[in-house]
């Protein structure tokens, strides 16, 4: 299925989308960067069956903390479950899209006019190779759950490199996620 544009939603919206807040259960710690300690940016949030996935990259020096990589400690991928509401902002830091982005699933066999963001389906369209991440707790091939394009414009985009894709995983038994990108 793409991805497409479907216009803004409210920073907090339970739906698919890009920027805004995260939605996170009670004791949640905003995620900072391992190699510059800063705090991470939301980039997505992405509904399950049950709960949701959070993604949150490095974007204080793009290009020096190695957010592309799935293990580096740049990004992260959380599921999230239970009750969950919108996370407090750290005041510092590149936290936030400049706006949020509804996505919605289209079939990719029928014409649409609104911008393709992003896929779900069996495989992700690597841009150089395959990579796909091993799960920490199980160490099993993780499952593609998602790719996002960049962003229709600057205020919507997050920096993979200049034209790269955004990759998430997810394993479902160990309820573990993981993030990467390609260019």
């Amino acid at each position: 299925m793409l991805l497409v544009h479907d216009g803004t939603a409210e920073a907090d919206a339970p739906v698919l989308r890009t920027g805004g807040v995260p939605l996170v259960p009670e004791g949640f710690v905003w995620p900072d960067c391992r190699a510059c300690g800063g705090p991470m940016m939301f980039f997505a949030h992405l509904p399950l069956d049950r709960g949701v996935i959070a993604v949150f990259l490095c974007q204080n020096k793009p290009g020096l903390c190695e957010e592309w990589d799935a293990t580096a400690g740049a990004n992260r991928a959380l599921v999230f479950s239970g009750p969950l509401s919108a996370a407090t902002v750290p005041a510092g830091g590149e936290t936030l899209l400049g706006a949020v982005t509804a996505l919605r699933p289209h079939p990719e066999d029928s014409p649409t006019e609104e911008p393709v963001l992003g896929w779900q389906g069996e495989a992700p369209h690597w841009l150089q190779g395959d990579e796909t991440p091993a799960c920490p707790s199980c160490a099993a091939r993780m499952a593609f759950t998602a790719e996002f394009e960049e962003g229709a414009d600057f205020a919507t985009s997050a920096n993979f490199g200049g034209g790269g894709l955004g990759y998430v995983f997810h394993c479902r038994p160990c309820d573990e996620a993981a993030f990467l990108w390609q260019r």
